[in-house]
This record gives C-alpha cells, sequence and structure tokens, in this order.
C-alpha cells in the first residue's frame, strides 16, 4: 500500500510539471491572437483600457496614391448623413430586386480590423483605418469609382486589439476632413490635398476617460467649427476652428459625466439650434447659437446605462428617444421650453423587451414612426426589424423567421436596408403596414459587419470587419 501510495504521488508529480510546461508554451504562443473578435454586445465587458502613456505626432504620416475623384453625386458627408437622419435620396432610381449574387460590385478593399464607417463628398471616399502593420490611425481618401488611394493621412501609436480597433466616421466638408481615432486623437486635414491642420489629444488635453472598446463616438462639422464631446474631467463639449485649432468655445463638464460611446445628435427644439450628448451618468444639450454657443440649456441624469452606443434621437415636436445594450432598453424626453428656460422630462421608459430598444446603431425616423433592430435581449422578438411609434411602442416587427444582427440599418427613399452580422444585404420596401423583403444576398464571406452604411446617388458603401465594398443600387 505504501509502494502503491508513493507511486501515485510520483505520477501526480510527474503530470503536474509536464501540465506546466504545456500551459507556459501555450500563453507563449500567445492565442490570443487567434479568438474570434466582435464588438460590445457579443460577449463580456472587458476591464478597462491601460494603454501606456505615449507622445503621438498626430499626422506626421503621409502618402499619396494614383487614384482620382470618382463622379460627383449626393453626398454622405458624416456619421447618419448631411442632416443626420440616416435617410438618403438616390439620385436615381433603385432596382426592384438583384441577382442571387446580390447587386454589382464596384470595388472592394482590405482594411485594417475595424468597424469604421465611411463618408463621401465630391466623388471621394473616406475612412479612418487602422493599419496594424505601421501601428497607425490613417485617414484613406479613396476614389468613388475604383476605390482607388488618393491620399492618406495618419499618425503612428500602438492600439491593442480589443474587438477590433477602428469605430468612428469622418466628419467631411468642401475645405475640412476630420476624425476621432479609437484613443481619442483628434486630427484636421484639408479635404482635398490631405494638408495637416492641427490635432489634439483628448485624454491628454481635457483628462477624458477613453471608453472600453476605444473610442465610439464620431466628430460633428457645423460649419467652420468641429464639435466634440470629451467629457474630461474640465471639458464636456467645445468647438475648435478648423481653419486654425483655435478652441472657441468650451462647456465645463456638469458632473461626474464619462465619454460615452454615442455621438453628438444636433437638434432645434422650440425654434433653437443645440447639440445633444448622452454621456455616462447624464444627458445635457448645448446650445449651437452665437449669442450663448456651449451653455447647457438642460440636463437630466435620468438617462444613465453603463454602456451607451445609439446617438440621441430627435423628434421635430421636441421628444427625444434614447436606447442603449446591455439591458439598458430606452427611454422617451420631452424637451421644452419653460419660464425659466428649456425643461426635460421623462415620458416613457422600456425594458428591451416592452418596446423598442437597439444596442449599438441608431434607430432613425421615417414617415412619423421609428424604426431599428432589437437586441438579443428583446425576448420572442430579440433581434427582429421592427416599427415603433414616437414613444417606442411596438407596431410591427419583421418576424420570427426574419431577425438580423448587429449591422448597420438605414432608409434609401422608399426602401430600407438592412445589413447581417455575416454581410447578408436585406432590401425591404419601406411600408407602413408590415416588413415586405424586396432582395436579399450574402455580398461576401464576411464576419463582423458593424460599421454604418454610406450613400451617395446609387452607391450603397458598407463592410466588415477587414474589407470594404461598393455596390450599385441603381436600377440597370
Amino acid at each position: 500500500m505504501v509502494r502503491s501510495l508513493k507511486w501515485s504521488l510520483a505520477v501526480g508529480a510527474v503530470l503536474g510539471v509536464a501540465g506546466a510546461v504545456v500551459l507556459i508554451v501555450w500563453f507563449a504562443r500567445n492565442p490570443a491572437v487567434d479568438l474570434a473578435e466582435s464588438v460590445p454586445g457579443m460577449d463580456g465587458r472587458p476591464p478597462g483600457l491601460a494603454a501606456k502613456a505615449e507622445k503621438v505626432r498626430i499626422g506626421d504620416l503621409f502618402n499619396r496614391g494614383s487614384g482620382t475623384a470618382g463622379v460627383v453625386s449626393t453626398p454622405w458627408p458624416c456619421f447618419r448623413g448631411a442632416d443626420f437622419s440616416n435617410h438618403a435620396k438616390p439620385s436615381g432610381p433603385l432596382a426592384e430586386t438583384w441577382e442571387a449574387s446580390g447587386p454589382p460590385v464596384l470595388w472592394s478593399i482590405e482594411l485594417g480590423e475595424g468597424y469604421a464607417g465611411a463618408a463621401v463628398l465630391g466623388g471621394r471616399v473616406f475612412v479612418l483605418d487602422y493599419d496594424e502593420t505601421r501601428q497607425a490611425d490613417v485617414l484613406k481618401c479613396l476614389s468613388l469609382d475604383d476605390g482607388k488611394l488618393i491620399w492618406e493621412r495618419g499618425y503612428r501609436l500602438r492600439v491593442k486589439r480589443n474587438h477590433g480597433m477602428s469605430r468612428t466616421v469622418p466628419a467631411v466638408s468642401d475645405r475640412f476632413a476630420v476624425t476621432v481615432g479609437p484613443r481619442g486623437h483628434v486630427m484636421c486635414v484639408e479635404t482635398e490635398t490631405g494638408k495637416l491642420l492641427w490635432g489634439l489629444d483628448m485624454a491628454e488635453e481635457f483628462g477624458t476617460k477613453i471608453p472600453d472598446w476605444y473610442t465610439g463616438q464620431c466628430p460633428l462639422l457645423d460649419g467652420e467649427t468641429a464639435v466634440l464631446a470629451p467629457c474630461g474631467t474640465n471639458v464636456f463639449m467645445l468647438g475648435v476652428d478648423c481653419a486654425t485649432g483655435k478652441r472657441l468655445w468650451t462647456t465645463p463638464t456638469p458632473g461626474a459625466w464619462l465619454m460615452s460611446h454615442s455621438s453628438i445628435a444636433p437638434a432645434v427644439i422650440n425654434g433653437k439650434r443645440m447639440y445633444v450628448y448622452a454621456a455616462i451618468n447624464g444627458m445635457a444639450g448645448v446650445s449651437a447659437e452665437t449669442a450663448d454657443r456651449g451653455k447647457i440649456l438642460w440636463q437630466t441624469t435620468e438617462w444613465t446605462p453603463a454602456v451607451i452606443a445609439p446617438a440621441p434621437v430627435v423628434m421635430p415636436d421636441g421628444k427625444m428617444f434614447v436606447t442603449a445594450g446591455y439591458g439598458g432598453g430606452s427611454m422617451v424626453f420631452q424637451v421644452g421650453q419653460g419660464q425659466e428656460g428649456f425643461t426635460v422630462r421623462a415620458i416613457r421608459k422600456f425594458t428591451p423587451k416592452d418596446g423598442l430598444a437597439c444596442e449599438q446603431h441608431t434607430p432613425f425616423v421615417f414617415g412619423g414612426k421609428l424604426f431599428g433592430v432589437l437586441p438579443k435581449d428583446a425576448g420572442a422578438n430579440r433581434n427582429q426589424f421592427v416599427c415603433a411609434d414616437p414613444d417606442g411602442r411596438i407596431l410591427w416587427s419583421s418576424g420570427k423567421e426574419t431577425r438580423f444582427g448587429m449591422g448597420p440599418f438605414m432608409a434609401v427613399g422608399d426602401r430600407f436596408l438592412i445589413l447581417d452580422d455575416d454581410a447578408t444585404l436585406t432590401m425591404a420596401r419601406a411600408d407602413a403596414s408590415g416588413f415586405k423583403v424586396m432582395a436579399k444576398a450574402r455580398l461576401f464571406a464576411g464576419k463582423d459587419a458593424y460599421a454604418p452604411f454610406a450613400f451617395s446617388g446609387t452607391r450603397l458603401i458598407l463592410r466588415d470587419d477587414k474589407r470594404m465594398m461598393c455596390v450599385e443600387l441603381g436600377r440597370r
């Protein structure tokens, strides 16, 4: 019995040493690089980012390509389009259906891993990419016709893969192109030439805490002013002169508010222009008028999900619909004018199971109704495309046989376009009575096709985690 016990102990010791050796070899090979990545909502929240401080020379990289500007058509100059409605007006009639392989592909290019969408202006496509080989954020200016590089401008910095790297859509005007990188670096260049005008580091200058999964805030251009929401220790929002980089105005941080993944929504309520931003721990409307630009007009701490990606949806009557994933559901607020200024009050709240809610993309308004794709925690209607009234109550859904993922959706003329995670594109009739599919096709063997759409003329620009594509939706 003693010999048997000694033998068991010896064997256990050998197996323990062997197991330790296997673990050491396994970790040395860095198995994390082989893991499938996705964006927020596909798994548990990672711990906060802890990137080492490094001096970033914003705009020090430049390269000129052989491409030239393509056909000039209707612009899509920023996140959700020129009027922030996510509703495009095609320049010509759209096809009623497609071949089995889908609409014609005009061009396709490889990109670094990420979910950054495109902006389109003057026959050019702009996308902020993360180049893993050069370890750099790079703004690429491409031809709308063939995808060839016209120029690129960027800067070196280390960004570790954290469900991809790139996230945001540039804001572009005839003179300026502004980007926000994954670690909060802002760059402004001349639109035509890519000449660097200025850059700033929101974390370094304003004490911004970069969110988990990196910055998702898309910049906003208001005329020749770049509007940003650092949500730092000293500045909640600010305006920067695009030509010079001068800080034109700043808004103090209302409290312990942090940067979310949401973007600033321009709005007009009771004739007053304002910028609306849903931060972590609070939401506010900031004046966009010359007389009091930067002044907080109203604020609320009733909307406080831990993760917010969709932007606020502001309706003409001052109603405001906000939504978030991770069980955040949605709320409807009413912003109005009181005797002493603007007021804000919550009028409705939904869980993901009993009203419209979206995890990643912002719902859009069409024909006075709200549209979006429900999150995975929405119960029986999970992942369905739905129509809701302005108060968020669901009127109809796409049905249990027609579910989607975390990809983008938009309205184009009298059509709805919805992209599934695997790059399957669905075109449906924009009909108030129900969901009517017109065409559906998987465009390529993609995955994690989460980036916002861009639409110009009759061309749709979309991407998965590593490839961007331009397809023709016009009638041939």
